[in-house]
C-alpha cells in the first residue's frame, strides 16, 4: 500500500529545504496549488507523471520521497548498481 501521507511530508520537507514555494512547484509540474497542498498534507494522491515531474524539479531521487528509511534503501540501491556496472567500461556506464 502506498503511504501518500509520507510521500507528501517528504515532498514538503525537500521543497521547504530548497526554498521553493507551493506555487512554484505547482507551476513547474503543471498542477494547481491546491493539488500540491493536498499532496503535502496526505489528503490527496499523486499520479506517476506528476511524481516524476516533482522529483525532477526538486532535483532529488525518487527513493528519497518514497522510502521511509532512506538510509536503508540507498545502500541496497548502490550495491545493486555497483553489481550492474562492475564489468562495464566507462562508456557503458554512461
Amino acid at each position: 500500500m502506498i503511504d501518500y501521507s509520507s510521500i507528501g511530508y517528504k515532498v514538503k520537507e525537500v521543497r521547504v529545504k530548497k526554498g521553493i514555494t507551493q506555487e512554484q512547484l505547482a507551476e513547474a509540474v503543471g498542477v494547481g496549488v491546491t493539488h500540491i497542498s493536498h499532496l503535502e498534507t496526505g489528503s490527496g494522491t499523486v499520479s506517476l507523471k506528476v511524481f516524476v515531474a516533482i522529483v525532477n524539479f526538486l532535483d532529488c531521487s525518487a527513493d528519497e520521497l518514497l522510502c521511509k528509511e532512506i538510509n536503508t534503501a540507498r545502500p541496497i540501491v548502490d550495491s545493486w548498481l555497483a553489481e550492474l556496472v562492475a564489468d562495464c567500461d566507462t562508456s557503458d556506464c554512461k
